[in-house]
């Protein structure tokens, strides 16, 4: 027994060091942000709706809420962090351990350009396991990024499309493995210029108001469904 317990006390020895040389590499923007909203607490008689992503998502939030009144309440966690990053983790760990949902949408890929797309490849299914420990009775959808345009030339795709594509095919393929249905909204606006702002990124009245109304109906799709 004794012999047992020394070896098992070298083993760790062993593997401590090596674990706390490895952390794993973060890799932040200068301004981080994250915007938690989770309204109607007290209603107890309507299906609850979690949005995940970016300032898109937050862009559309109000158009998904209005358009759910009366049908479900919709809450949000919008936030800068991306996935590869361990702390997008512990802010949907933080939201999801305090209220239950019933339909989580969810997205990220503007953020992290820090990150390579192998280690985006590599820390995905980690997003995805987050949100099915802390809502695991929920129905899941996982919505794509949207393309980016160049700013001032919103007639012209910029370069880190090339980047979002990847990322869009990675989920594609962990999300359809594990059977959570695709709400494509890159494909909804990447035709359509007249739909972004000035700055490339984020989308203008119309084109908020069409993410709105397809997010909508996929969440509607789902809510049948249960």
């Amino acid at each position: 027994m004794t012999r047992f317990l020394l070896a098992l006390f070298g083993l760790a020895l062993a593997i401590i060091p090596s674990v706390a040389a490895d952390p794993p590499r973060v890799s932040r923007e200068n301004i981080e942000w994250l915007d938690v909203w989770v309204p109607g607490n007290a209603v107890t008689d309507k299906p609850r709706v979690l949005l995940i992503g970016d300032s898109i998502t937050r862009s559309y939030y109000g158009a998904v809420e209005e358009r759910l009144k009366g049908k479900a309440v919709v809450a949000r966690l919008t936030t800068s962090k991306s996935v590869g990053d361990p702390g997008l983790l512990a802010e949907v760990a933080l939201v999801l351990s305090q209220t239950s949902f019933d339909v989580v949408h969810f997205n990220n890929g503007l953020h992290g350009w820090g990150y390579t797309e192998d280690e985006y490849a590599k820390a995905f299914p980690d997003f995805v396991a987050a949100i099915r420990h802390g809502a695991p009775k929920a129905k899941l959808i996982w919505a794509t990024t949207t393309p980016v345009r160049v700013a001032d030339k919103i007639d012209q795709i910029e370069s880190r499309t090339e980047s979002v594509k990847v990322r869009n095919k990675i989920a594609a393929a962990v999300v359809e493995k594990d059977g959570i249905p695709t709400d494509d909204l890159f494909t909804l606006v990447v035709d359509k210029p007249d739909w972004y702002s000035r700055d490339g990124v984020h989308l203008n009245a119309k084109g908020t108001t069409a993410l709105g109304e397809q997010v909508t109906g996929q969440v509607l799709k789902v809510l049948a469904d249960k």
